[in-house]
C-alpha cells in the first residue's frame, strides 16, 4: 500500500516514519510513504503558497494553484491514481468502519491543511473526500494524516505479526465493543491477581470470559457503543 502526503511541513513526519510497526512495514516493502512539500509547486521565488482572504478576515488561505497542480502531478505518477483525502474538521468523522474502508485502497493521497484552510476551488476542482479525526481544531492536518496512516496500516495484511491483533482491537470486534482486559507477568502484583480463568489453558472458557469482559467494559465505559436496546444481543452468560 502507498501513502502520498501533501504538506507544508514534511519534516514533521521524519521521526514518525522511523519508529515501530510503520518503519518495519516500510523496511519490508509492505507499504510506502511519500512526502510532497507543497512549496515545490509555488508560483513565486519566495515559495509562498498562501495569501490574504478575499472579503477580509484574519489569517491566511492556501492558494488553489499549488494544491491542484501538486495533486494532479502526484495522481499522474505511479501505476494508478490514489483515493484522495483532504483532512478537514468539516469532513466525515473517522471511525473503525471508515478506517477499514480506507484500508481496501492500494493508494491514499492525504492533503494536509494549514492556516485558515484552502481556497474553496481546491475542493471544487479536486473533489476530495473530506475526513475529520474529531470535533476540535489542530494547527494543521499533519497529525490527522498520521492518525489515518496509523489506523489503516494495522489492517494491511502482513503489517502485524499476528493478524488477530487488529481483529481483537477495540471497535474492531463484533458489535463494535471495547477490547477485553489484558494481563501478563507477574501473576500477582500488590495483591491484585490475574483472573484464574486465563491460566487454565481452556481456550473456549477463556474466549467466553473475554467476551463477557468486553461487554462489561463497554457497558461501563462506552455505553453509547452498544446497539439499540431493541436490537441488542443478550449479554454473555456468566459460567
Amino acid at each position: 500500500m502507498r501513502f502520498d502526503v501533501v504538506t507544508l511541513f514534511p519534516g514533521i513526519f521524519s521521526g514518525y516514519l522511523q519508529q515501530s510497526i510503520l518503519n518495519k512495514a516500510i523496511q519490508r516493502g509492505i507499504l510506502s510513504v511519500h512526502l510532497h512539500d507543497l512549496r515545490n509547486w509555488s508560483h513565486d521565488k519566495h515559495r509562498s503558497v498562501d495569501d490574504r482572504p478575499y472579503g477580509g478576515g484574519p489569517g491566511m488561505v492556501i492558494r488553489v494553484e499549488p494544491v491542484v497542480e501538486c495533486v494532479e502531478e502526484i495522481q499522474a505518477s505511479g501505476e494508478e491514481p490514489g483515493r484522495l483525502v483532504l483532512l478537514s474538521p468539516q469532513g466525515k468523522r473517522l471511525d473503525q468502519s471508515l478506517t477499514a474502508d480506507l484500508s481496501t485502497a492500494s493508494r491514499l493521497v492525504l492533503i494536509c491543511g494549514r492556516y485558515e484552510g484552502f481556497d474553496q476551488r481546491v475542493l471544487d476542482i479536486l473533489e476530495p473526500e473530506e475526513i475529520s479525526i474529531g470535533d476540535y481544531v489542530l494547527n494543521g492536518g499533519e497529525v490527522a494524516a498520521m492518525v489515518i496512516i496509523d489506523s489503516v496500516l494495522r489492517l494491511v495484511p502482513g503489517v502485524l505479526g499476528d493478524e488477530r491483533s487488529s481483529q481483537e482491537d477495540s471497535f474492531s470486534q463484533q458489535h463494535g465493543m471495547l477490547e477485553f482486559s489484558q494481563y501478563t507477568r507477574p501473576r500477582v502484583y500488590r495483591g491484585r491477581e490475574v483472573p484464574e480463568i486465563l491460566l487454565t489453558g481452556d481456550h473456549q472458557a477463556i474466549a467466553r470470559w473475554r467476551q463477557e469482559d468486553s461487554y462489561r467494559r463497554t457497558r461501563t465505559k462506552r455505553q453509547d457503543l452498544l446497539p439499540d436496546p431493541r436490537r441488542r444481543p443478550p449479554p454473555p452468560e456468566t459460567t
